[in-house]
C-alpha cells in the first residue's frame, strides 16, 4: 500500500523526510574502527585505562567501570580516544552509545566498542541521538548478526541508512534541542536520587525512633509480624487453570516500584479461599523469585486491587498497623532480616521466617503519624517519577519530529554552512 507523501518531502528506507535531506550511511559519514581484543595471556605492553562494553550507557561513560589493559606502542596509537569520539557497543545492547568528553585525559577501548569519527562533518551529537532513535525503533536489529550472541558487525553497521540534514546549522539545531530534553532528564534523575536517599534516612530515623515526631513520647514495643498479623500464603494453580478472561493473580511482576502495575497479568478460572481475595490494606510481598534481590518487594492493595488473588511466591501480609508496617518493610532493619533468612538453595521466605521478624512498634497515633510524612514523601518521588516518564516519552516524540522533518528547527531555505559532501 502506497503511503501519501507531502509536498515538499520524499519517501526513503528510513521513512518521509524534507526533499532536500539525504540518506546517506554511517560508513560514508564516519570512520568506523572496533577496539582491541581483551586477552590477559596474549596482551603485552605498558597497562592503560580502558571502556569495556558495560562504560557506555545511553549518553555517558560509567568512569566506574574502567579497567586496565596492556597495550604496545602501536596499539596505544591506534587505540587512544580523542575527546568527541562516539562509542557504540557491537554486543549486549546494542547501538547503545555515548560521547568520549575526556574526563580523563587518557583512555582506550575494546573490542565490544566501535569507535566512530566523522569524515565529513556529520554531527557526532545529532549521531548518538540517531542511534537511539533507529535503536528504539526496532531499526537498527535489521543490521544485527544473530549467532550465539547478537551482535552488530562493522561491515553492516557501515551499511546502516541515516538522514543527513543538509547544513551544520540544521544539524546542530536537532543534537542541541535534544541535549535540552537530556539535561533536563539528568536534572530530575539527581533530584530523585536524591529525595530516595532523604527517605531512606527518615526512615531509619523514624521507624526506629532515634527521632520522634513532636508531641510523641513514651516506649515503643518488641514484637513479631506474627503477633500483630497474619501472613497468608498465595494461590498454586496449573498451566490448564490459565484463562484469557477470568480472576487476576498478582504475581511478582505486578509489584513495581513499590506499587502495583498491570502490565503483565495472569488469570486463573478456579474457586479460591475466601482469605486469598486480596483485601484493600493488605501488604503483597514477594517471598521466591529467581533473584534474591526481589525477596521481600512489596505494595499495598488498593480498592482497585481488592477481590482478587495472589500466587504461590507471593505472600499478604493483613494486620490493621498496614500503613506503619509497609514502610517498615523497606527498612533496612527488615530487609536485613529477610536477607539473613532466604534459603541457601531456594530463593525464598517461608511465612514461618516472616512471622518471626521483629519489629518495634509505637502507639497508633505515632504509626498514622509517622506513615503520613513517609507516605508524603512516597508521593513526592511519585510525582518526580511520572514527570521523569513524562519528559522520557516528550524525547521520543521529539526524535520522531526532528529525525523526519516534519519539525524544522531552522527555515530549509535559509543559507547556511553546508555540510561538506
Amino acid at each position: 500500500m502506497s503511503v501519501e507523501v507531502k509536498p515538499g518531502y520524499k519517501q526513503t528506507e528510513v521513512g518521509v523526510i524534507p526533499e532536500d535531506w539525504a540518506i546517506s550511511t554511517v560508513g560514508a559519514e564516519f570512520s568506523i574502527q572496533l577496539g582491541k581484543m581483551l586477552d590477559a595471556e596474549k596482551n603485552v605492553g605498558v597497562p592503560k585505562p580502558y571502556l569495556g562494553n558495560r562504560a557506555v550507557q545511553w549518553g555517558r561513560i560509567d568512569l566506574a567501570d574502567i579497567g586496565e589493559i596492556k597495550l604496545t606502542p602501536s596499539d596505544l596509537q591506534r587505540f587512544r580516544l580523542r575527546k568527541c569520539d562516539l562509542l557504540v557497543c557491537e554486543g549486549g545492547e546494542i547501538g547503545r552509545a555515548a560521547v568520549w568528553q575526556q574526563p580523563i585525559e587518557e583512555c582506550y577501548y575494546q573490542k565490544a566498542l566501535h569507535r566512530l569519527r566523522p569524515i565529513r562533518g556529520y554531527n557526532v551529537q545529532l549521531m548518538l541521538y540517531m542511534l537511539h532513535w533507529l535503536a528504539s525503533a526496532g531499526f537498527l536489529l535489521n543490521f544485527v548478526t544473530q549467532t550465539s550472541i547478537a551482535h552488530l558487525p562493522k561491515d553492516k553497521f557501515e551499511t546502516l541508512p541515516i538522514p543527513r540534514p543538509p547544513t551544520k546549522a540544521e544539524q546542530e539545531a536537532i543534537a542541541e534541542a535534544l541535549s535540552d530534553v537530556d539535561a533536563l532528564l539528568g536534572a530530575l534523575d539527581r533530584l530523585i536520587a536524591k529525595k530516595r536517599d532523604l527517605k531512606q534516612a527518615a526512615m531509619q530515623q523514624l521507624l526506629t525512633g532515634q527521632t520522634r515526631l513532636p508531641g510523641f513520647r513514651g516506649e515503643w514495643k518488641e514484637t513479631t509480624l506474627g503477633q500483630i498479623g497474619e501472613c497468608i500464603i498465595g494461590l498454586t494453580y496449573k498451566p490448564e487453570n490459565v484463562v484469557e478472561h477470568g480472576l487476576l493473580v498478582l504475581r511478582s511482576s505486578n509489584v513495581q516500584n513499590g506499587g502495583l502495575a498491570y502490565e503483565d497479568n495472569v488469570h486463573v478460572n478456579l474457586e479460591v479461599a475466601e482469605h486469598l481475595y486480596t483485601r484493600p490494606g493488605d501488604i503483597l510481598v514477594c517471598v521466591r523469585n529467581g533473584s534474591r534481590a526481589l525477596i521481600g518487594k512489596c505494595a499495598v492493595i488498593d480498592e482497585a486491587a481488592a477481590g482478587v488473588t495472589f500466587g504461590a511466591f507471593m505472600s499478604v501480609f493483613r494486620t490493621k498497623h498496614w500503613r506503619f508496617i509497609v514502610h517498615a518493610f523497606q527498612s533496612e532493619d527488615i530487609q536485613r532480616q529477610i536477607r539473613d533468612n532466604i534459603g541457601a538453595t531456594i530463593n525464598q521466605i517461608t511465612n514461618k521466617d516472616m512471622k518471626a521478624f521483629c519489629v518495634r512498634l509505637p502507639s497508633e497515633e505515632e504509626q498514622t503519624a509517622i506513615a503520613a510524612v513517609l507516605s508524603d514523601m512516597d508521593a513526592e518521588l511519585s510525582a518526580l517519577e511520572a514527570r521523569r516518564d513524562k519528559t522520557r516519552a516528550l524525547k521520543q516524540a521529539m526524535m520522531q519530529e526532528l529525525f523526519t522533518g516534519r519539525t524544522r528547527l531552522i527555515p530549509h531555505d535559509a543559507t547556511r554552512t553546508e555540510v561538506k559532501a
